[in-house]
């Protein structure tokens, strides 16, 4: 079964590979078309990150319900992997910017957003790095990964959709540009999000499972 689920994900990723290159830019009509085929990876690796985000603050909740460890750590793998994944969509972006706006930096409100949710993060790890009792780390943790996707939810999909900036489709924008979800532009970005969000279920699930085994041998150790 396994075999399966990555032989999946491998036919996925190669046909996005291939489908980003083998159909006319996600937006024409523009200065540069050919950057914003970055689309294909950029935005699912982002909605990814919300996921991720998300399931960290659902593993959260049911460490506050029943006080079991087990939840702590969930919810601390899926906030590492969601951060890894922030970073990801922070570098895409900038990469972005680059080759659109002339700059890897433009404190655009979607670059900066995104920057914040990074920072929120880090420091999220640095408050379990500075609780040494298990009990209370999670406790914190627990009520940390709740504020945190709280931010997730404002910094990607609602202060970029306030503040004008670069971004196509930004308040203020009067050009009238931006990405439509034209059927050639979802027949690679639906499965690029599918092999992005079976990737990061996997990762998650052999962290997990590696987790549970450094536990028992721990546990026997003592």
């Amino acid at each position: 079964m396994h075999m399966i689920w990555k032989l999946l994900v491998l036919v996925l990723f190669i046909w996005v590979i291939i489908g980003a290159w083998l159909f006319e830019p996600p937006m024409m009509g523009v200065e540069g078309p050919e950057v914003y085929r970055i689309f294909y990876f950029h935005v699912p690796v982002a909605l990814v990150t919300f996921f991720a985000y998300g399931l960290a603050m659902y593993n959260g909740l049911m460490y506050l319900n029943n006080r079991r460890l087990e939840y702590d750590d969930r919810s601390v793998l899926a906030a590492a992997l969601g951060t890894i994944f922030c970073a990801l969509a922070t570098l895409s972006g900038s990469v972005f910017a680059k080759f659109a706006w002339r700059s890897f930096w433009n404190w655009d409100p979607r670059e900066t957003s995104i920057v914040v949710l990074l920072l929120i993060y880090l420091a999220y790890f640095a408050l379990r790095s500075a609780v040494a009792d298990a009990e209370r780390r999670a406790a914190l943790s627990a009520v940390y990964s709740v504020l945190g996707f709280i931010s997730a939810v404002f910094t990607i999909f609602i202060w970029p959709r306030l503040t004008p900036g670069l971004h196509p489709g930004a308040p203020g924008d009067s050009s009238g540009k931006f990405i439509s979800m034209s059927t050639a532009a979802a027949i690679v970005f639906i499965p690029s999000l599918l092999a992005f969000t079976i990737l990061f279920v996997w990762i998650y699930s052999l962290s997990v499972r590696i987790s549970r085994l450094e536990q028992e041998r721990a546990e026997k150790e003592i």
